[in-house]
């Protein structure tokens, strides 16, 4: 099946390849968007190749309607949430994702690996989720929230090293900060619901 990671996003706004190609030129990134399926300006499938070829991943945008993929992909999503952690994370999640109108599925590839090919994917992630607001799913990790940071723990017991996590607080606010998904105690403290102990506020 491969890889993803995804953009759920708040509105079915249509981002023309042109703004895409705009930003990765801006970020000085060498590489080429081509559209598979769709019109430059109303495209449901790109492609971002290195210049030799080699691609790095299949962009696909899906509508959230009725009897569709997009509608189908929230539905599993709920599913998958329904005794995630923390549970403030997954019951925030319940009542956010029926509210997505199209999903960015972006399909890592193998020159992903190669080059600037992460940096690609990040720029057109970013670019997608700056148009069309939202928050970012990815396989064997998890949710973010509204802010990008990371809610939902969905990772491999062997995980390890920082990242950008947020818990909501009593009041329901989003207070964000860096652990690190290794530390027992913090991962702990995480899927408790809690800021973790020696974790840096961000």
């Amino acid at each position: 099946m491969g890889y993803y990671i995804r953009v759920l996003a708040e509105t079915d706004l249509s981002v023309p390849i042109s703004q895409l190609r705009g930003c990765l030129l801006m970020e000085g990134i060498a590489v080429e968007l081509t559209v598979e399926v769709g019109s430059d300006d109303e495209w449901a499938q790109l492609i971002v190749r290195h210049p030799d070829g080699q691609e790095i991943a299949v962009v696909e945008k899906n509508r959230v309607e009725a009897g569709q993929l997009g509608a189908e992909e929230i539905a599993e999503f709920l599913e998958s949430v329904e005794d995630g952690r923390p549970a403030s994370a997954a019951a925030w999640l319940k009542e956010y994702l029926p509210t997505v109108k199209a999903i960015y599925a972006v399909q890592i590839l193998q020159g992903a690996y190669v080059g600037d090919g992460w940096k690609a994917i990040h720029a057109v992630q970013g670019e997608l989720w700056g148009a069309a607001g939202g928050i970012f799913q990815a396989d064997g990790e998890g949710f973010s929230n509204l802010s990008g940071y990371h809610i939902l723990w969905q990772f491999s017991n062997h995980v390890r090293g920082p990242w950008n996590m947020a818990v909501l607080d009593d009041e329901g606010n989003w207070i964000s900060f860096q652990m690190d998904l290794g530390n027992k105690s913090q991962r702990k403290a995480f899927l408790a619901g809690k800021v973790p102990p020696g974790s840096k506020r961000l």
